[in-house]
């Protein structure tokens, strides 16, 4: 065998072993979080991760709702509510529940997803009684009037026009997901439209509250210096005696076909530096039915994740056409998800010149593939950012609520990473041939305008 060859394969059986290593030297019996897991009697499921690292405890809240569920003109509705959902009790009056945690040391807040609304709190231990206490109180008894709820309307419009109005790759991403999304509610802004956040009102919020918010339709995550049995006490006394009921099944339109690649332009005096992204459509763990995703993730590790990737020390390190370039893909959408690349030229390229070389090294990697060491590497790399995730408060339940979000199981996020390691070269290849189809692509190019003073 030649010294080259022999340098290849022992690079190759490190790699593995690495890997191996990794993953406790046993593919099948490998963990991320090993959580505890129950349900309480009227369905609300509770996950349990214990870490003793601190004297501080995590508790995190998730609906199987978000604003993919809305009903049609009424957008913006699950983020207006994830406000509301702060504006008191009968048992706890409005701003009630910050203060409580703010008094007691402690950190909170909420987000909204097209998929999911959580809340979520950081307290000492000793505290976990008093956030359960608060959080439950909330799930079914929200008092709202028009005068909580119209100011906080006018809240929401404020937000949207900071966060949009005043951001032009903002408005740019608006117009990308519309034309990438034709059919499928994912093309409408999670803050909503405006004329439609405008709409909005006390008997929309509570109309949409009295349906999505229930024990039955929520996952409780607690994780930080507890113990299970502590957790299941509390949870049972403060969440176990909420009455379950009925909850809409999640009906989503689908996505047709699509047949041509679109092209989307954003112009704006507030830009400095041109930018250019593609995203084309890709399966998400529930919607794929098979291991894609897995594949999918390793591919986006090898070309397009950090200074090591492909299209990092191509088109940024060795010719110095981007000033950065990389891509993106999360398979945890509940339906269709993307895969994403993204280059922004270097100083005195053009952002056409960019972009042909990003065609032009995606065409490349496309015809050759990737080989067996990247994809071992990659996958080394992928286990050891999930060993590593062990040690955050916020990681496990961030990752194990968008799953259960999103159809799957604290089984699969356990078996991830024997999943990965299981993604062969054929896999990464086969699957980069199908994703990459211009018809299921958007192209944004966020371009500097003219001064004309």
């Amino acid at each position: 065998m030649p010294f080259s060859q022999v340098v290849i394969f022992f690079r190759k059986l490190a790699v593995s072993i690495a890997l191996y290593t990794a993953l406790g030297g046993a593919w099948a019996t490998a963990g991320v979080f090993n959580p505890d897991v129950f349900t309480l009697d009227n369905g609300m499921q509770v996950v349990v991760i214990p870490n003793h690292r601190a004297p501080i405890v995590s508790q995190m809240v998730w609906y199987r709702v978000g604003a993919a569920d809305e009903s049609l003109g009424e957008s913006g509705n699950a983020h207006f509510l994830e406000h509301l959902m702060f504006k008191g009790t009968k048992k706890f009056k409005s701003g009630e529940f910050s203060a409580l945690v703010a008094k007691n040391g402690g950190q909170e807040n909420a987000f909204t997803s097209w998929d999911y609304t959580a809340y979520h709190q950081t307290v000492a231990n000793d505290r976990l009684e008093m956030i359960m206490e608060l959080e439950a109180d909330r799930m079914t008894g929200l008092v709202l009037n028009d005068e909580a709820v119209l100011p906080e309307r006018e809240v929401v419009r404020e937000e949207r026009r900071s966060r949009v109005g005043n951001s032009p790759g903002a408005q740019l991403g608006e117009v990308m997901r519309a034309s990438q999304f034709l059919n499928h509610p994912y093309r409408i802004p999670i803050i909503g439209w405006d004329h439609e956040i405008e709409a909005l009102n006390t008997d929309t919020a509570l109309r949409f509250y009295r349906k999505w918010y229930a024990p039955n339709n929520a996952v409780l995550i607690i994780t930080g210096d507890v113990t299970t049995e502590m957790v299941k006490s509390l949870a049972e006394k403060y969440y176990g005696v909420i009455p379950a009921r009925d909850v809409p099944e999640r009906l989503r339109v689908s996505e047709p076909p699509q047949q041509a690649a679109r092209r989307v332009v954003k112009k704006s005096k507030l830009i400095n530096s041109p930018s250019l992204s593609i995203r084309y459509l890709a399966p998400s763990y529930r919607t794929a039915g098979d291991d894609t995703p897995y594949a999918l993730q390793v591919l986006d590790e090898i070309i397009g994740s950090g200074p090591t990737s492909k299209l990092y020390k191509s088109l940024a390190i060795d010719e110095k056409t981007a000033a950065s370039v990389g891509s993106g893909y999360s398979p945890t959408a509940y339906d269709l998800g993307t895969f994403t690349l993204y280059i922004s030229p270097s100083a005195g390229i053009s952002i056409e010149s960019a972009e042909k070389r990003l065609r032009e090294e995606l065409a490349d990697i496309l015809r050759t593939g990737v080989s067996e060491e990247e994809v071992m590497m990659a996958k080394t790399r992928m286990v050891d950012a999930a060993i590593f995730a062990r040690d955050s408060l916020s990681a496990g339940p961030n990752i194990i609520g968008r799953a259960l979000m999103s159809g799957r199981t604290v089984e699969d996020i356990e078996a991830w990473p024997e999943r990965i390691a299981a993604v062969t070269t054929v896999d990464v290849n086969k699957v980069m041939k199908t994703i990459f189809n211009d018809n299921n692509s958007v192209t944004g190019l966020l371009l500097p305008e003219a001064d004309d003073k």
